[in-house]
């Protein structure tokens, strides 16, 4: 792939050209970004290769790889609706979001056919990618060491038979993943430490990072990417590779993950009650599922689990701050009242 690109080799789109006026047509170009650094930016343009100052007003904080903007080949001068965001809850207990990937066509979630596969951690990813409006992609590692693939097939469709998935050998996938990967087309590898994510992107991109063994009797590794970067793939398409994540905390994700768990969604909406809890309610449709065999408990309970989290992970700095001051006021009123009573 040469340096001089087309726009829509890029990943451009009617969507960014209706949020340009003539003047900015006439004067400043588009770019994409490449790498995200503390003071500049790294992006493509159909010139080729470039580094950026952020916007005048503005930090990197805010931009995502993956992202469009206008540039006038000195600074960013504005960034452009995105598509598509995949962000996560930041660490700590802010209410800030961790920026992963703008503007994706399509999430390849992976993880491997050994002690990786998590059905949890699988469904928080799809959960993810569909609150996000992104394609979601199950890609299933060392098949090529694995006795029986087609059984760790069978779990990923049993987790949600909707979705692709692609047994493949990370060093050599051939065109399992073709379909995903053309020209103007952008993914992201998402998955945790030491499931040949890093490998996989080499082999898609051509590329030469740096990878780490696994450790055999848990089947995890150390993180050997470090930074998030937009790499050119030979069939046209773009790959934004992400670290190994220990942690996922879900935010603003409650469309995704009620459509990740609509078959439970779907049964809720038919309990007697509206605010039935699944638990022991009269006329509670999804215990009645779970009675019948139809659904799984853990899958209730792995779905009740998420949707928590999205709810209190979801809300903003000042509700944080309100919920714990009416928690803190209830502690210091049941502390006087016991004093009270003992006290009488």
């Amino acid at each position: 792939m040469t340096d001089t690109l087309t726009l829509a080799a890029l990943g451009w789109a009617a969507d960014f050209m209706r949020q340009l006026s003539l003047e900015e047509l006439a004067t400043l170009t588009p770019c994409r970004i490449a790498a995200v650094h503390r003071n500049r930016l790294d992006v493509r343009t159909p010139g080729g290769a470039q580094s950026l100052l952020p916007p005048a007003q503005g930090t990197t904080a805010a931009l995502a790889v993956g992202d469009w903007g206008l540039s006038d080949g000195t600074r960013l001068i504005r960034p452009l609706e995105r598509r598509s965001l995949l962000a996560r809850r930041a660490a700590g207990t802010g209410a800030a979001r961790q920026l992963i990937a703008a503007n994706v066509d399509t999430l390849f979630i992976t993880t491997s056919c050994n002690a990786d596969f998590n059905p949890a951690r699988l469904e928080r990813y799809l959960a993810l990618a569909r609150s996000a409006g992104v394609r979601p992609v199950f890609v299933l590692t060392k098949a090529d060491l694995s006795a029986e693939p087609e059984a760790w097939s069978a779990r990923a469709a049993a987790i949600d038979p909707r979705v692709a998935c692609c047994q493949i050998d990370a060093r050599a996938p051939g065109a399992a993943l073709a379909d995903w990967c053309g020209s103007g087309q952008t993914v992201a590898l998402l998955g945790s430490s030491g499931v040949g994510k890093t490998t996989l992107a080499n082999a898609l991109t051509g590329g030469a990072a740096a990878t780490a063994g696994i450790r055999e009797n848990d089947a995890k590794g150390r993180h050997t990417t470090t930074a998030r970067h937009l790499l050119a793939m030979p069939a046209g398409g773009w790959l934004i590779d992400t670290p190994g994540m220990r942690e996922l905390r879900l935010s603003d994700a409650g469309e995704g993950v009620a459509a990740t768990f609509d078959d439970i969604t779907a049964l809720a909406a038919t309990c007697r009650f509206a605010d039935c809890r699944h638990a022991h309610e009269p006329g509670c449709a999804v215990q009645a599922a779970i009675a019948e065999g139809q659904l799984a408990p853990e899958r209730l309970t792995r779905w009740q689990k998420l949707d928590r989290e999205d709810r209190y992970n979801s809300e903003t700095l000042a509700e944080a701050h309100a919920r714990d001051r009416a928690f803190g006021r209830m502690t210091r009123h049941a502390s006087r009242e016991k004093a009270r009573r003992r006290d009488v």
